[in-house]
C-alpha cells in the first residue's frame, strides 16, 4: 500500500504590479510551512494544523477548530488586498489537507500494523535565500516524530530512511512532472513569494537592531582560575558572529557557547564563556560582528568583581539551554501553495 500523494497544485504565476528589486540586504531570510494531524488529540489540540514562517515570524495560521486560514502579522493583509479571493481560497485548500491527512494517518497505521492511539503526521518544506545569494529549498515527511521519506531536488529523488517507506519511495520516485514541480516551487515559487513577504513587511523583517554586549566575570574558588562571559542580546537579524579573540586570533579551547535564543519582542540573544588563567587576561577579547553595527566591537576581559564559584553562572545557562530545547518532528505528506491548479491524477495502492 502506497501513502497516497495529495492533489499537486500547478502553479498559475499571476503577474503582480509589485517590483521587488533586491529588498534583502545582507542577512539570510527563509520561508517554511509546518503542517500536522493527530489522530487522537487531547487537550483542546486540534486534529490539524498548519502554520507558516517568514524567517521565524509566524504569518499565517490554520487549524481544525476555526477551519479558517488567518493572518498572523498585518503586513500580510497587503496580500488580501491585492487578491480578494486569497484567504477564502487558502481556507478551502487547507480544508482539502486537513481531509487528506485523516485519511492517510489510517494508511500509515494500517501499513505499521499499529492499533488505535495517538499517532502524528507531518509534513515540512520551505526555502532560503542566504546572504551570498545562495539559495536552499527543502522538502520532507514524517511520521509519529521520525523521518518518514525526503525529496532530493538535486536529483528529482526520494529518500526513505525507514524501509516501509519504501513503498513509498518507489511509486513517488516514478511521478516525473511532479518532482519537476517540487524542485521548480523550491527553487523559484516559493524564493519569489519569500521576496514578496519581505517587501510587505520590510519594517520588521528587513529591520537591523545592533546588539547590546555585556561582559561578566567569576573566579573559582576550586582553583582560582576565572571564568568571563559575554552576553550579546537586543540584536535583529539572528546573524552574527560571537568569538573569543587571544593575541587578534580565534580561540576556540575552553570555550562555551549558548543556543541563539529569540525575545519576546522578536530580537535575539546569544552568549559565549571562556575559562582562563587570570595571569592571562589581557591576552583575550570578547569580538562581536552584526549586521546593526558600523564597526566590530572588541571587549576586554575586566578583573572579577568577587571571588564566588560560578555555579550560579552555569545553573543559569542550563535554565536557559532548557527554555530554548524543542522539538519539530519528522514531517509528512503533502502540498499546498499559493496560485497552483490542481493535476488530475493522484495515487493509492
Amino acid at each position: 500500500m502506497a501513502l497516497r500523494p495529495a492533489p499537486l497544485w500547478l502553479p498559475v504565476m499571476v503577474a503582480v504590479s509589485l517590483q521587488w528589486g533586491s529588498c534583502l540586504g545582507a542577512s539570510s531570510h527563509s520561508m517554511k510551512y509546518f503542517y500536522t494531524s493527530i489522530s487522537e488529540p487531547s487537550q483542546g489540540l486540534p486534529h490539524f494544523a498548519s502554520v507558516g514562517y517568514v524567517d521565524d515570524q509566524l504569518f499565517i495560521h490554520y487549524d481544525s477548530h476555526s477551519r479558517k486560514m488567518k493572518p498572523r502579522v498585518s503586513w500580510m493583509e497587503e496580500v488580501g488586498k491585492e487578491d480578494p479571493q486569497y484567504w477564502e481560497a487558502e481556507t478551502q485548500r487547507a480544508r482539502g489537507n486537513e481531509d487528506w491527512f485523516r485519511e492517510n494517518l489510517e494508511i500509515l497505521r494500517s501499513r505499521y500494523n499499529q492499533s488505535e492511539g495517538r499517532h502524528t503526521l507531518q509534513v515540512m518544506y520551505g526555502c532560503e535565500l542566504r546572504r551570498d545569494g545562495g539559495k536552499g529549498g527543502f522538502w520532507q515527511y514524517g511520521y509519529d516524530g521520525r523521518t518518514y521519506i525526503t525529496f532530493d531536488k538535486e536529483t528529482l529523488a526520494w529518500v526513505a530512511p525507514d524501509p516501509l517507506a519504501q513503498i513509498t519511495q518507489r511509486e513517488w520516485d516514478g511521478l516525473t512532472v511532479r518532482n519537476q514541480y517540487f524542485k521548480a516551487y523550491l527553487e523559484e515559487i516559493c524564493i519569489e513569494w519569500l521576496e514578496k513577504h519581505l517587501s510587505y513587511g520590510n519594517e520588521t523583517l528587513l529591520r537591523t537592531e545592533p546588539p547590546v554586549v555585556t561582559m561578566s566575570s567569576r573566579t573559582e574558588v576550586e582553583d582560582g582560575m576565572e571564568t568571563h562571559v559575554c552576553r550579546v542580546h537586543g540584536f535583529y537579524p539572528r546573524e552574527i558572529d560571537a568569538s573569543w579573540m587571544r593575541d587578534g586570533d580565534v580561540w576556540l579551547q575552553d570555550t562555551f557557547h549558548g543556543f541563539l535564543t529569540p525575545n519576546a519582542d522578536g530580537t535575539y540573544y546569544y552568549w559565549i564563556s571562556l575559562q582562563i588563567d587570570p595571569k592571562e587576561r589581557g591576552r583575550y577579547r570578547c569580538h562581536v560582528e552584526h549586521d546593526g553595527l558600523q564597526d566590530p566591537l572588541d571587549l576586554e576581559l575586566k578583573e572579577p568583581t568577587d571571588s564566588k564559584s560560578n555555579l550560579g553562572l552555569i545553573i543559569g545557562f542550563v535554565v536557559a539551554a532548557l527554555v530554548v530545547v524543542g522539538v519539530i518532528v519528522g514531517i509528512v505528506v503533502f502540498i499546498k501553495f499559493r496560485k497552483m491548479e490542481q493535476e488530475p491524477s493522484s495515487i493509492k495502492c
